[in-house]
């Protein structure tokens, strides 16, 4: 067993879990390269394919992504060494041997470093149990606690009941961590819903990001920042195949929710008038489309620049500017973390209606 750090001092990063698809690729794609050096995404990959690794190949300079291809089978295709770009390998505890012996190999072929994804509700054991289990990966990928990211997965925290469940949870596996040397420690949850069928139509819906009301809870403690972007934690149908246009936008302690599916026009126009009435809300940012990318392509909907694209685009902008948001909130100094750098008006208090309308929470 390695002896904790006296003192641990969490990077000033970001580290959101992604699905590899090609929406939210596209968000990483064009991040500057400011913002691509404070962040560390976990890309979750379900199929591995030549497009998959060329997309990986676009990303900035600066961004080396971590994979997990925890759901894949072991084979050589799914060894990360053999696919030619920069990755840090995303490791589990229930790894096989076989394939922790390939994570090594990748992590001392590019960064010299792993994450190891601790999930706080599917790796349940005692903290003997644990250590043991982490100590099997290190021997395995010849790699020590120093050259490891550990990333404390909360999993859905998309309530209240869940929100209490989560914190103790966590708390005593980042209690556990302290007994050895683990480069960085986040803790990542999921805060939205997995469906959004069951919200209405034609109106923003504010939905409350619990996953960030959990980090705050667990400022205590010292620990870096995980999401899980726009999506759920939880695989589902979380929307992205929904030919309804939606947006999911990020505001300080909220999304906003906005599905248009008014009759009567076209698939360009719909996009449009959504895209209008989001320009013109409150949580707007005051750098507008100077924003991000996201907000750069959402705005040019609004003035009918452009078309309305598809589900996955929609994806690619929620999640380009749910990502400079995040970035900027955890840079700014803790009272402007807390309220946001908007006006008063856009503090993001839990059950605040918007416009007249309730806010709600998809069930």
């Amino acid at each position: 067993m390695v002896p904790a750090h006296g003192s641990r001092v969490a990077e000033a990063v970001y580290r959101p879990l992604l699905a590899s698809r090609r929406g939210e690729l596209e968000a990483l794609a064009h991040l500057d390269n400011a913002a691509a050096t404070l962040l560390a995404p976990v890309l979750m990959v379900s199929t591995v394919d030549s497009s998959l690794v060329d997309l990986l190949g676009r990303l900035p300079a600066g961004l080396v992504p971590a994979v997990d291809i925890s759901t894949l089978p072991d084979a050589p295709e799914t060894e990360l060494v053999r696919w030619g770009v920069p990755v840090v390998p995303a490791i589990g505890l229930a790894d096989s041997d076989r394939r922790l012996v390939a994570h090594g190999a990748a992590a001392q072929a590019y960064a010299r470093r792993a994450v190891v994804r601790l999930r706080a509700r599917r790796d349940r054991s005692g903290p003997d149990a644990t250590t043991a289990a982490a100590e099997r990966i290190w021997r395995h990928a010849r790699l020590v606690p120093e050259q490891c990211d550990l990333l404390v997965d909360a999993g859905d925290v998309c309530c209240p009941a869940e929100l209490r469940a989560a914190e103790p949870r966590v708390r005593r596996l980042v209690d556990w961590s302290r007994r050895h040397a683990w480069r960085t420690v986040t803790v990542a949850a999921g805060g939205m819903p997995p469906t959004l069928h069951r919200l209405p139509t034609d109106e923003p819906v504010r939905l409350d990001r619990w996953d960030w009301q959990l980090w705050q809870r667990l400022a205590d403690l010292g620990v870096g920042y995980g999401d899980y972007g726009v999506a759920p934690a939880a695989p589902g149908d979380d929307g992205a195949g929904d030919r309804v246009p939606t947006v999911r936008y990020t505001a300080d302690g909220a999304w906003w929710v906005y599905r248009w599916s008014r009759r009567g026009g076209r698939g360009d126009e719909r996009f449009a008038d959504l895209c209008r009435t989001l320009v013109s809300a409150p949580h707007w940012p005051a750098a507008g489309a100077g924003f991000s990318w996201g907000d750069h392509e959402l705005l040019r909907r609004a003035r009918r620049v452009a078309g309305a694209g598809s589900p996955a685009n929609w994806t690619a902008w929620s999640t380009s500017h749910h990502l400079a948001y995040v970035l900027a909130a955890l840079i700014r100094p803790t009272d402007e973390r807390r309220y946001g750098r908007w006006s008063s008006d856009e503090r993001g208090r839990p059950g605040r209606p918007y416009r007249g309308g309730e806010t709600r929470r998809a069930g």
